[in-house]
C-alpha cells in the first residue's frame, strides 16, 4: 500500500493500480545545475529474494517512456516493458537474483516530477521544476538503493536512457558494482538525436493547450504530445522493418477525403500511418507532457567527458569487473559505433567486455521487441558471472 504522503502527485498521475512502492529518499535534494526541491520520492519495483549476504542483486534502469513495472508479479499480473525478459527462468532470472527497477527521476510514473505538487505553493511544480540531468537521475538512484539497504550490486542494467544513468551511476555511485550491461546508448548524445528530440519538444510546445507549460490536466496538450511521439516511433524502429511489415498495404478504412489531408486523424491512407497513430495515441493518454520535455532535454546534454579532461579519463573512474554492451545494426537512434565505443571505454578502464553488435530489423527498439535475440546474448553473460 502507498503511503500517501509520499504520492503527492497530482490525482491523474497516481497510478495507483500498479504494485510500485513510492518512498521518501530525502527530505532535500540539490540538483546538479543548481536549484533543490523540498522533498524526493522515487519509485520502484522488486521481483524475487535478496540473500543473506545480499550479493545477488540486480538493478535496472529504464528508458525515457517506461515505468518501474519491468515485468509482471503476484502483485500487479499486467506484462511489463521486459516481460519476456524478466522472470522465473528467464534470461534475468528472478528465482536467482533479486532485482530493482527504478523509476526515473523526473518521470510521471510515481517518482518526484514535474506533475508532483509543489508543498510551498500547492501547486504541481511544472516548470518550476529545477534543471533535470541524467547524473541528477543516478545520484536519485542511489538515495533509493541507500533506503532499501542496497549497498553492492551484481548486475546493473541499462538500456537507451537507462544506459546513460547506468554509465552516470557507475561513475557517481560510491557502491560496488560488479557487473555492467549496457543496451543501445551513448556517453553523448549525436547531434542526429538532439535534432529530433528537439523537433518532438517542439511540437509539443507549439501544442496551444500546452500554455507556457501551465496547461490544464483536465486539457492537456494532447496533439503535441501525439505527434512527438509519432516523430519518436519512426526514430525507434528501422525503414527495413516497416518496408517487410507495411510496404505500402493500404488501410482498412482508406476511404478519407482526400481533401482533407488526414487532419482529422480519424481515418488514414497507408497502414503506417495507422500504427503511427494507433501508438501515438495510447502513449498521450499516459504521460505527461512537461515531463517528456525534462527527460528528453536530459538526454541530449548528457555528456561523459564531463566528468574528466576527456571521455577517456571520464571513463578510467569507472571500475567494473564485467561488462556486456550490446548495439543494432539498424539502430539510428544510437548507432552501433556508439556501442563499440563504449565497448573500447570500458576495456581501457581494465573491465573484461563483451561487445555484440547484432543483426535485427527493429532499430532501436529491438531490445524490446527481439528478445529472442537478446535473451540468448543476456544469458550467455549471466551464466558466466
Amino acid at each position: 500500500m502507498k503511503n500517501k504522503s509520499h504520492n503527492k502527485v497530482t490525482e491523474i498521475f497516481k497510478h495507483t493500480n500498479t504494485s510500485a512502492k513510492v518512498i521518501k529518499v530525502a527530505d532535500v535534494f540539490k540538483f546538479t545545475r543548481g536549484g533543490s526541491i523540498s522533498e524526493l520520492n522515487i519509485a520502484y519495483e522488486t521481483w524475487g529474494k535478496i540473500n543473506k549476504d545480499k550479493s545477488n542483486v540486480v538493478v535496472i534502469f529504464t528508458g525515457l517512456s517506461a515505468s518501474s513495472h519491468v515485468t509482471s508479479s503476484s502483485l500487479d499480473q499486467s506484462p511489463g516493458w521486459w516481460e519476456s525478459m524478466v522472470g522465473k527462468d528467464k534470461a534475468i532470472n528472478t528465482d536467482e537474483f533479486y532485482i530493482v527497477c527504478i523509476n526515473t527521476l523526473g518521470s510521471c510514473f510515481g517518482s518526484t516530477s514535474p506533475v508532483t505538487i509543489n508543498e510551498k505553493t500547492g501547486d504541481p511544480y511544472r516548470l518550476t521544476f529545477p534543471e533535470l540531468t541524467i547524473e541528477d537521475m543516478a545520484n536519485a538512484s542511489e538515495l533509493l538503493l541507500d533506503k532499501i539497504g542496497i549497498s553492492k550490486i551484481k548486475l546493473l542494467i541499462g538500456p537507451s536512457m537507462g544506459g546513460m544513468k547506468a554509465i552516470a551511476f557507475s561513475l557517481l555511485s560510491k557502491k560496488s558494482i560488479e557487473n555492467l550491461i549496457l543496451i543501445s546508448t551513448a556517453t553523448q548524445a549525436l547531434p542526429y538525436a538532439i535534432a529530433l528530440r528537439s523537433l518532438q519538444r517542439e511540437v509539443i510546445r507549439k501544442d496551444p493547450l500546452w500554455k507556457h507549460g501551465f496547461y490544464s490536466y483536465e486539457d492537456p496538450p494532447l496533439n503535441g504530445v501525439r505527434i512527438a511521439r509519432k516523430i519518436g516511433m519512426v526514430s525507434y524502429r528501422s525503414a527495413i522493418e516497416w518496408l517487410q511489415r507495411f510496404g505500402r498495404k493500404k488501410s482498412v478504412d482508406s476511404k478519407l477525403n482526400q481533401n482533407t489531408f488526414g487532419i482529422e486523424n480519424t481515418s488514414f491512407e497507408y497502414e503506417i500511418e495507422s500504427y503511427l497513430e494507433h501508438q501515438a495515441v495510447k502513449f498521450q493518454n499516459i504521460f505527461d507532457a512537461n515531463c517528456y520535455l525534462y527527460l528528453s532535454r536530459a538526454m541530449d546534454w548528457f555528456d561523459v567527458s564531463e566528468h574528466g579532461e576527456s571521455t577517456a579519463d571520464a571513463f578510467s573512474k569507472i571500475h567494473i569487473k564485467n561488462a556486456l554492451v550490446l548495439g543494432v545494426n539498424t539502430d539510428i537512434l544510437f548507432p552501433p559505433q556508439q556501442q563499440k565505443e563504449i565497448a573500447e571505454l570500458l576495456t581501457l578502464s581494465n573491465t573484461k567486455v563483451d561487445y555484440k553488435e547484432l543483426s535485427c530489423i527493429q532499430g532501436h527498439d529491438s531490445f524490446l521487441v527481439d528478445t529472442t535475440t537478446f535473451s540468448k546474448e543476456i544469458k550467455s553473460f549471466i551464466k558466466l558471472l
